[in-house]
């Protein structure tokens, strides 16, 4: 199978769905974006590592700011940092993708890395082992593997992402510790979590 260009997913989609499906619904299909400290912080870093520039040291090549795609998972998106690295006369692409907080319980962070990887494998046909995760606050960087549990979850992500994307629906807001800090809590509205008056409101916004 091979998606059309136009129904290619963003590769953020997948860390904002893994964190909250209804968070990726009112950024990616409804446009709501607003900006607070975190995300202000986490725009000025990967617009630092997209404005780096390419450099070479050694047997490693340091490019920024890639353009990546997949046909056969329909995604595409922009990878912070790919180093290439020189192995036995051949350049082996190393994902890094810049993160401003630290190292989470979840997997959101490695779906959306080893989705940049899958990418890079079907554009360079190779295969990519591993990448990294550099968290701002530690200053440290994560090595993360792409095994076949780390690959079944990007791939389902993938395919979940696809589905809310060709729905008019929704996800309807959770109030949790998720919202504390979410910067579309006013586009949201979480407090209105179980309210039947939500679902209807729901209701309404599907029919227009």
């Amino acid at each position: 199978m091979s998606y059309p260009e136009a129904d290619f997913i963003p590769i953020s989609a997948l860390q904002h769905y893994l964190y909250c499906p209804r968070q990726c619904a009112l950024i990616h299909l409804d446009r709501a974006w607003e900006e607070n400290v975190f995300t202000a912080q986490g725009r000025l870093m990967h617009e630092n590592a997209h404005t780096a520039g390419t450099e070479s040291r050694k047997n490693i090549r340091t490019t920024t700011a890639l353009m990546l795609c997949s046909k056969r998972l329909g995604i595409s998106g922009v990878a912070d940092v790919v180093e290439f690295h020189r192995t036995n006369g051949h350049w082996q692409p190393y994902p890094v993708e810049y993160k401003r907080g630290r190292p989470k319980k979840s997997d959101a962070d490695r779906v959306q890395l080893c989705a940049q990887a899958m990418c890079l494998e079907e554009m360079r046909q190779t295969t990519i082992t591993e990448g990294a995760l550099y968290y701002g606050q530690t200053h440290r960087r994560e090595t993360v593997l792409f095994d076949r549990q780390l690959r079944e979850l990007t791939e389902k992500t993938i395919a979940d992402v696809h589905a809310l994307f060709s729905q008019t629906k929704r996800p309807l807001p959770v109030n949790d510790k998720r919202c504390r800090d979410c910067s579309l809590k006013n586009d949201c509205m979480p407090e209105l979590a179980g309210d039947p008056s939500q679902h209807y409101l729901q209701t309404l916004l599907e029919a227009t």
